[in-house]
C-alpha cells in the first residue's frame, strides 16, 4: 500500500474534472502532475496554487503541480488520468501517444459516445493506443465536491482487474470511496445516456411538471439505458450501480449538474443557444443525444424519451410537442 500511495500520476485535462482529480490523487499522496494546454490559465494555477477558473475554493496539496509539458507529465508516471470531454477524447490520446512509456497505463474520466463513429471511450482508446492496459472513472461525482474533500463513492471499470484495484486504491481515502468493476461496456453506457435524460428532467422541471414527472423519467430513463446497454452486451446488474442508477439521479435531481441546468432553460422557453450560453462550459447531452439515438437506431434498440429530447435540440421540435408524444404513447407492460 505504501509503495501504491509514493507511485507519481499524471492527470490530463485541466478542467473541473481533471483538477478535482489530481487534487484527490495528491491528497492522498501521489506526486501528481496535472497538465493543460492553456498557458495562461496554468501560470494562473501555479501562482494561485488552485483552479480560480473552475474549483476557486479548492485549494492544491503541496504534491500537486501543474504543467504544460507532456514529457514532464508522463516521464515518471506509471498511470495516466485522461479527464477531457467525449469530443476531445480521441484528439487528446493521439497528442499524448508519442509521449508515453511503453508500460504506462491509461484511465480516463470521459463520458459518451463518440459521435462520429458511435464507440464508446475504451473502444476509442483501443482503437489509438492498442492492447495498453485501460480503465474508466465513472458514478455519482460532481467536481466541485470531490475538490471540497466530500464524502463520495465512485467506480473504476477495466478488464484488468489489477488495475481496477490499483487505481482505486490510490483514489480512495477518509472522504473518497472507489468501487472496482469489470464491466467497462455498462459503466460506459450509463455515463453516455444520463446526460441525455439528464436534459429531460431538467425540461420538466423548467416548465413545472413537479416531482411524479422527474421520477418517472428517471425511471424510464433508466429502463432506456439498460435496454441499450444490455444489446451492446452489459450486465444489466451494472445499471443498479453507482455508474448507472446512482450517476443518473444525481445528473438528474441536482443543479450542479450542467445538463440539467441547460434542461431547464429550454423549459422555461430559453432558445437552444441561448440556454447553451446560460451554462459557460460544455453540456456533454447535446452531442450524446445525438450519438445515442443514432446508436439505438442501429440496433433496434427502443428509447423514446432519448429520441423525444433529440429532436427537441436537434430538430427543433417543440418541448410541449414532446411530452404530449411522450404522455400519448400506448400502453404497454413496464417490463417491456
Amino acid at each position: 500500500m505504501q509503495n501504491l500511495r509514493s507511485e507519481p500520476m499524471a492527470v490530463i485535462g485541466a478542467g473541473s474534472w481533471g483538477t478535482a482529480l489530481a487534487i484527490q490523487l495528491a491528497r492522498e499522496g501521489h506526486s501528481t502532475l496535472l497538465w493543460g494546454r492553456d498557458s495562461v490559465q496554468l501560470d494562473a494555477m501555479r501562482r494561485a496554487r488552485r483552479n480560480q477558473r473552475y474549483l476557486p475554493d479548492a485549494a492544491f496539496p503541496d504534491t500537486l503541480q501543474v504543467t504544460g509539458d507532456l514529457d514532464e507529465a508522463l516521464a515518471r508516471a506509471r498511470d495516466a488520468l485522461v479527464a477531457v470531454p467525449s469530443h476531445a477524447f480521441r484528439a487528446t490520446l493521439e497528442h499524448i501517444k508519442p509521449h508515453l512509456g511503453p508500460d504506462t497505463r491509461i484511465a480516463w474520466a470521459t463520458k459518451g459516445f463518440e459521435v462520429a463513429t458511435g464507440v464508446l471511450p475504451h473502444q476509442v482508446a483501443r482503437q489509438v493506443l492498442g492492447s495498453r492496459p485501460g480503465a474508466v472513472l465513472s458514478g455519482p461525482t460532481f467536481a466541485k465536491e470531490v475538490g471540497a474533500g466530500l464524502p463520495t463513492a465512485m467506480t473504476v471499470a477495466s478488464a484488468d482487474e489489477r488495475f481496477a484495484k490499483e487505481l482505486a486504491l490510490s483514489l480512495s481515502g477518509p472522504n473518497f470511496r472507489a468501487y472496482t468493476q469489470t464491466d467497462i461496456m455498462g459503466v460506459e453506457v450509463g455515463g453516455a445516456v444520463k446526460n441525455v435524460i439528464a436534459i429531460g428532467s431538467g425540461i420538466a422541471d423548467g416548465m413545472g411538471f413537479g416531482a411524479n414527472t422527474r421520477v418517472a423519467l428517471i425511471t424510464r430513463g433508466l429502463a432506456e439505458m439498460m435496454r441499450l446497454g444490455v444489446k451492446l452486451g452489459a450486465a444489466r446488474e451494472t445499471f443498479m450501480g453507482l455508474a448507472g442508477l446512482g450517476d443518473l439521479v444525481l445528473t438528474c435531481t441536482d443543479d450542479q449538474s450542467r445538463n440539467r441546468r441547460f434542461g431547464m432553460a429550454l423549459g422555461r422557453g430559453q432558445s437552444l443557444r441561448e440556454a447553451q450560453n446560460s451554462i459557460h462550459q460544455v453540456v456533454e447531452g447535446l452531442p450524446a443525444a445525438r450519438a445515442v439515438c443514432d446508436v439505438a437506431q442501429r440496433l433496434g434498440v427502443d428509447m423514446p424519451i432519448c429520441r423525444e429530447i433529440y429532436q427537441v435540440m436537434h430538430e427543433g421540435k417543440p418541448v410541449r410537442a414532446a411530452v404530449h408524444a411522450l404522455m400519448g404513447r400506448e400502453v404497454r407492460s413496464e417490463t417491456e
